[in-house]
């Protein structure tokens, strides 16, 4: 079984206000995030948030670590609840390749241009703890390095919203 995450506790600096609720044509990224990975997962949480359109898990340990403060409460709760992998994206991924679990399969696996975007396994929770709880820098290149993830070239690069101007382009379907 695989768990979809929805990694959304980031600060939204670039982007000024709360980059979730920001819409694109007609719906928050969030709600999208949500409704992309409810298409490919037995079940979806929003990781990082308290509110969202799916149940909410805090990131682990803490928040304010970045994307695998968000992978590391996933694999928590997976482990915990049974689940084999995670499917993770981040709440400003727009545009990923329909056959996304089969590219990213079998895990650990990530998307070369956003590596936000992996399929994980749950049995990393240890290794992501390793690294978190270090005096080291929280990278997500470091964690797939550690666990051997492979990096994925897709030939369309998903979109990554990080400023209004990004969405703008977006609802132009212009691409960033």
């Amino acid at each position: 079984m695989i768990l979809g995450v929805v990694l959304a506790g980031g600060q939204s600096t670039r982007f000024g206000s709360d980059k979730a609720l920001a819409e694109l044509d007609g719906h928050t990224l969030l709600a999208r995030a949500v409704d992309t990975l409810s298409g490919w997962c037995e079940y979806v949480v929003v990781a990082g948030r308290e509110t969202a359109p799916a149940p909410t898990i805090p990131d682990w340990p803490h928040p304010q670590m970045g994307p695998l403060a968000g992978i590391a409460a996933a694999l928590h709760f997976a482990r915990d609840e049974g689940y084999a992998t995670v499917l993770t994206l981040g709440v400003d991924s727009v545009g990923l390749p329909e056959n996304l679990p089969e590219l990213l399969s079998p895990a650990p696996a990530y998307l070369e241009s956003q590596p936000v975007v992996g399929h994980w396994p749950a049995g990393a929770v240890d290794a992501i703890e390793t690294l978190l709880l270090a005096d080291t820098k929280h990278s997500m290149l470091a964690f797939a390095g550690a666990i051997g993830a492979t990096a994925v070239k897709i030939s369309a690069k998903p979109a990554n919203i990080n400023t209004p101007a990004d969405l703008a382009a977006m609802e132009r379907k212009d691409g960033i």
